[in-house]
Formats: C-alpha cells, structure tokens, sequence
C-alpha cells in the first residue's frame, strides 16, 4: 500500500512524495494520509472507503465541518490529464501536442466544496490516488474543452499554468493564462509550436538548463518559481515517475499562487 499526500500547500513536499509513489515505494504524506489499496481502474481508486476517509480529513481539515459530517461524494467519471509533450516540443514528427500525465475525480463536499483525486497507474497495472488538491480544474477544463472545440484534446501548458483544446490545426484557450499566450481566438498548431520551441526548447532533457540541477528537481523547490522547467533530466531515465512528479509539483506551485493571488 501507498500513502497518498494532499493539498495544495504541500508543494514543497510534493516531488519527491510524488515520485516514489511513481516508481512504486512508500513514501512519507506530506500530511497525514491513510493508507491506500491500489485498484483495477482511477474510478474504483477514487471512490475507495479509503479514499473517502481521506477526503473527509481534507475536507475537515481546516475546522470548516466536523470530520464525521463531511462525508464527500465522487462526482462524473475520471479524466485524463494531459500536459504538453516534449517531443512536441522538440518538434518529432509526429508527436501530440500533450500526453496524459495522470487521471483525476472531481470530489464534492457536502457543503459544496470541491476538490481534484489524482491518480496514476503503477507497473503492475493497478491504479493509485497519490494526491488531493484543492478545486476542479482538471475535471473543469476537460468539460469546458470539450463545448468549446468537440472532439478535441484538452491539456495543460504548466509552465504558465494555462489551459487549452486542440483538435486538428487548431487550438483554443480555456483559461486566462492560455487566452494571453495565444490570444482570445487562439492560434495554429504550428504557430502554438513555434512558441513553446521558443519558450522552452532550451530547457528539454540533456540541456544546459537541466545540466545545472534546475529541472531535476533535486533540490528544494521554491514557493513561487519565475519559471518553471518543462521536464527534468532525471525523466529521461527514471522514467514516467519523474516527469510525474515534476507534473503534480507544478500543478501544486501554480494553484498555491493563484489562490494566494486571489
């Protein structure tokens, strides 16, 4: 068994919480948790008595509702989360723009609050919760990417914590971060290429950039970045549980700041 880690605030304990959940050891929660059984599929993993308990802790934790009245439900089916790809940009034929990073659930309080289950799937196949975050985004933008251009493939540019749909030549923003990086009505797949080269193609495994331990992620992250790395070096041969981690720690960075700036 696991245990899962939770909230936004635990940035700072996120990767490497994050990343040996990945590569399948025990790591300690960055708040108290229990712990987790793995499950057949991200659904049954989120909806685990387990994972409710927890919920329930998350929700009671800041003195809003007595544990034992914050029973929280599952709302809607787990989405997948995709994150924009480095081979999309490092320009490899053929790449997707975005590749799924991890599943999440959309939680709901009995009060009304919101919350995200992020779930992975481990070597042997089952599904793990490693994390809770505050709010909806996940589930959220998929809905909303999915009115706005059907069909199309909703993803995440963490670098900038902005949110877009693409599905052919197109790509469109969802969020306010994305409707400033590529304008209200959206650009080109190659126009979008070109500026996530530009952005961060000097930063991509085997870099200068990644050479100096700034996107490996081994040293201690801070509160608020200025930018944030798009892969760490230690993905290109750790594998999947890396790029995780790098994924859910800026996942947590960026919301932290956005709810502190709100």
């Amino acid at each position: 068994m696991t245990t899962m880690t939770y909230g936004r605030a635990a940035a700072a304990g996120l990767l490497s919480a994050a990343c040996l959940v990945a590569l399948g050891a025990v790591p300690a929660a960055a708040e108290p948790g229990v712990p987790v059984p793995p499950a057949a599929g991200p659904d049954q993993a989120a909806s685990a008595p387990a994972t409710l308990d927890t919920l329930s802790r998350f929700f009671a934790r800041d003195g809003a509702r007595a544990r034992s009245a914050a029973r929280p439900r599952i709302e809607g089916a787990a989405v997948p989360v995709r994150v924009l790809s480095p081979d999309f940009v490092a320009g490899k034929a053929g790449a997707p723009v975005a590749r799924v990073e991890f599943h999440a659930s959309k939680a709901v309080a009995p009060d009304g609050r919101t919350a995200s289950l992020w779930t992975v799937r481990g070597p042997d196949g089952a599904w793990q919760v490693v994390n809770i975050a505050t709010g909806d985004d996940e589930t959220r933008y998929t809905a909303q990417g999915a009115r706005a251009l059907p069909g199309g493939i909703v993803f995440r540019e963490p670098q900038i914590d902005a949110w877009y749909v693409q599905r052919g030549a197109k790509v469109l923003p969802l969020d306010e971060d994305a409707l400033r990086a590529v304008g209200r009505n959206g650009t080109s797949l190659a126009a979008y290429r070109a500026r996530v080269a530009a952005a961060y193609g000097d930063k991509l495994p085997g870099s200068a950039y990644a050479g100096k331990g700034a996107a490996g992620g081994y040293g201690t992250p801070s509160p608020a970045p200025a930018e944030e790395p798009l892969l760490t070096t230690a993905s290109a041969t750790a594998g999947a549980g890396a790029v995780l981690a790098l994924s859910l720690l800026a996942a947590a960075a960026r919301r932290r700041r956005r709810e502190t700036a709100g």
